[in-house]
């Protein structure tokens, strides 16, 4: 027993039944009152005290009283009035029952003023009176109404006695306080009275009686009921917790999360939300609704773990039948109460037996289904169910559960469009990033693209570009902003890049003209240009696989890494250059040589700076995942992603660009420099066809005889010495470039039909892959491609 529990009182019998029936405890007032002592009967049977006429009680749950015939010890019975009620375990345990019988009044005398007792007892407040060894002196109609006890059993027995809930340990506690103190003291209680559904909040106030010398004879315990006052406040505190927990984010799911872990315990013992889903993605939820109607389940919250009560998993579709609440609150469009006792569920039940079982197994007694409606649109349904709760739903219930669902409405809807709008864009944002990039023999590359977790789809953006001669550009860009505007932004600024590229500009000018582009774009919009209102961050390289050098040019973009075969990753010391769109400002060029095998990095800010970071830490990790890249490069991709990026996701866009070098070996590359000399073309046409002999690719001989001769034939004809030839191969093309010192751009026409010029390069044209020219520092290369393999 506790130590605060009078156990051994003379005036009360009291004894303790273990839960598997046996006496645990016997009271002094119990030996008086039947003649058994403790070690008699502790142990024993409790039934065994009953007269033989006497029928056990069926005990309930919690609390019982009655009329029992018990026999003494010597023979003869006593026919007593007895309560009885189940005690909480202290342990792990099953907890037991505490049986008490008052059994006389208290000797104590408190005082006797007839408009005392009058005010006590014909008050219609519910009010009882406890003497100094806090005994129940006397108790009111009311009062014991409250406590669903008869008022002429109730004297000498203690708070204890009459229940085990907490609130009679707390009034029996603030009781003692009274006594010690003589102050008076007011409690807040919540119970529920015998008989009654509803549960009914009261303030208790305890005030001290004293006699003719002061002193303190007992305490008077009068209780008023404020339950609508604490239900209100109970509506209005669960109204605000669901504006502050409900739509924390822009995700349908956990929005619908929210709304059922608010209401859980609070309204309902279970809560599921189920939505509807449109017939296409991104579109509106189906209307009008007949039935049976099919929802997706993407919530629920139950008292009991692990979610008992469910009938689907998350995820799973659920098809409501005519008969049931939530398809029929979803056609009608209003909230539909019903309940077990009613009847109102029986045409449900009756189409379908595994929730029938289920209903049955836990005990549910009341369902409330409110539709989630947001802007004249029905999003799903809300279910409430109460089994632990032993009152019905009722009309208060209905409108504090339609107030919450209202608001979370309006929030799924929100993330609804939001994820919509989402969608949209990084479909829009895919259709403009390369799908696959080109495979190059100069580059081995892999990509990673990330939107963004909470602040929308953003403009970066990745490029692999094969060029003239088997060189390949890598950019790597990043526009400033989110949405849809920046990720059309990036659509143009890529769609520009690829075009100056086909030019084959230097890298410090096409960053030169792709600032210009900003600059204009930023006017365009309406902003001022010397603030950049549309700004862009770029990084530009091209890697030439014969010379092994890659020229590299940034604008304000995080410089690349490069890793080096078998040794440590570095970044790379590059000028920085201003951000696209500030106008005006030179972009500088570096130059550096890779050995093969060697792997460089490009990636955007959103990869290594991160809220509550420091950008050299993510630098640093960076670092640190890139210095094992001598594997698969997408394996590499994926390890620098789950090492940089912090456990949260990306607070920005994510591209990360690795392309692993492999430059080309001499034997692949033939180089004759040929003088100003029409005589000499013959030879130079039999030495090539050689060294295709050598390279055993006597099969594009004749296509390769005549575009060089033609491209050596205008080269010395319009071009100026020195000139160059120079043939390249790989796999699957022979690559033939003649180069002179004249900057003028040689351009395809149509020849008419007495020009006795001008077929040359449609010629050329008709006969190659692709063709070009590029400007060189010391003039110009005009190139054409020939396949070796024919494309299937």
């Amino acid at each position: 027993m506790r130590p605060d529990d009078p156990f051994d009182d003379a005036v009360t019998a009291r004894a303790v039944i273990a839960a598997d029936g046996t006496l645990a405890r016997w009271s002094e007032g119990a030996r008086r009152l039947l003649g058994y002592p403790a070690e008699e009967v502790v142990g024993r049977p409790a039934a065994d005290l009953l007269a033989d006429s006497a029928v056990p009680p069926r005990l309930p749950a919690t609390r019982w009283s009655g009329t029992l015939v018990l026999r003494r010890r010597d023979g003869e019975t006593v026919t007593v009035w007895m309560l009885a009620h189940h005690r909480q375990p202290s342990g792990n345990g099953p907890g037991e029952w505490l049986a008490v019988t008052p059994m006389e009044t208290s000797d104590q005398e408190l005082p006797d003023d007839p408009l005392v007792r009058a005010a006590v007892f014909q008050s219609p407040c519910a009010a009882m009176v406890f003497d100094e060894a806090l005994r129940l002196h006397g108790v009111n109609d009311a009062m014991a109404y409250l406590l669903g006890l008869p008022a002429a059993h109730l004297r000498g027995l203690r708070p204890t006695d009459v229940g085990s809930r907490p609130q009679h340990a707390e009034l029996e506690r603030h009781l003692r306080q009274v006594l010690r103190t003589g102050r008076p003291y007011e409690m807040q209680t919540y119970m529920k009275a015998t008989g009654e559904s509803r549960a009914h909040a009261w303030l208790a106030r305890l005030a001290p009686l004293t006699d003719r010398t002061r002193r303190v004879r007992g305490v008077c315990v009068t209780v008023h009921d404020f339950t609508e006052q604490y239900r209100a406040r109970e509506r209005l505190q669960l109204v605000n917790e669901a504006s502050m927990r409900i739509g924390t984010t822009l995700d349908v799911t956990r929005t619908a999360q929210e709304l059922a872990e608010v209401c859980v315990p609070a309204l309902a013992d279970f809560v599921s939300v189920d939505l509807l889903e449109p017939d296409e993605p991104g579109g509106e939820p189906v209307h009008p609704l007949t039935a049976p109607v099919s929802l997706r389940r993407v919530a629920h919250q139950s008292r009991t773990p692990g979610n008992p009560e469910a009938s689907a998993a998350l995820g799973e579709v659920v098809v409501y039948p005519a008969a049931a609440p939530h398809a029929d609150s979803l056609i009608a469009g209003h909230s539909i109460m019903a309940s077990v006792s009613s009847g109102e569920l029986d045409p449900w039940l009756a189409v379908d037996d595994a929730r029938t079982r289920q209903i049955l197994e836990h005990g549910v007694h009341a369902i409330l289904s409110v539709p989630l409606q947001a802007r004249g649109t029905t999003l799903g349904v809300a279910a409430f169910s109460r089994f632990r709760h032993p009152e019905a739903f009722t009309h208060d219930d209905v409108l504090l559960a339609e107030e919450v669902t209202a608001r979370a409405a309006v929030c799924i809807d929100n993330a609804r469009r939001y994820s919509r709008e989402r969608e949209t864009t990084l479909a829009l944002q895919r259709s403009l990033l390369p799908r696959t990039l080109p495979r190059t023999a100069a580059v081995e590359a892999a990509t990673r693209y990330l939107p963004a977790a909470r602040s929308g789809v953003g403009g970066d953006w990745f490029d692999v570009i094969p060029l003239s001669g088997m060189r390949v550009a890598m950019v790597v860009g990043d526009v400033v902003g989110h949405g849809i505007q920046a990720s059309a932004t990036m659509g143009r600024l890529r769609t520009a890049v690829r075009t100056l590229a086909d030019i084959d500009l230097a890298p410090d000018e096409l960053l030169t003209h792709l600032d210009d582009l900003v600059h204009h774009l930023s006017q365009e919009s309406g902003g001022d240009p010397g603030h950049g209102e549309v700004g862009a961050t770029c990084l530009y390289a091209v890697y030439d696989p014969v010379s092994r050098r890659c020229t590299l040019a940034r604008a304000g973009h995080p410089a690349p890494v490069v890793i080096p075969p078998g040794g440590a990753a570095r970044h790379l010391d590059l000028p920085s250059g201003p951000p696209l769109g500030m106008g005006g400002l030179p972009f500088e060029s570096a130059e550096l040589e890779l050995p093969d095998e060697a792997v460089l990095a490009f990636y955007t800010d959103g990869l290594v700076e991160s809220r509550g970071r420091d950008s050299e830490v993510g630098h640093a990790l960076l670092r640190e995942a890139l210095s094992h890249a001598a594997g698969p490069l997408d394996e590499t991709c994926d390890r620098v992603l789950q090492t940089v990026l912090s456990p949260g996701g990306a607070t920005d866009d994510v591209a990360l660009l690795l392309a692993r070098t492999h430059g080309l070996p001499a034997a692949q590359v033939a180089t004759w420099d040929i003088p100003a000399d029409p005589a000499l073309v013959a030879p130079i046409r039999k030495q090539v066809v050689d060294q295709l002999g050598t390279w055993a690719l006597t099969e594009a001989s004749f296509t390769a005889e005549l575009v060089v001769s033609e491209l050596v034939t205008n080269a010395i004809r319009y071009g100026a010495p020195p000139i160059r030839l120079r043939l390249i191969h790989d796999a699957s093309t022979l690559i033939c470039e003649v180069s002179d010192t004249s900057h003028t751009a040689p351009h395809l026409r149509r020849a008419k039909t007495w020009d006795e010029g001008g077929r040359g390069l449609l010629l050329v044209a008709q006969l190659t892959q692709r063709w070009g020219s590029r400007h060189t520092a010391e003039g110009k290369t005009i190139w054409s491609e020939l396949a070796l393999v024919d494309e299937m």
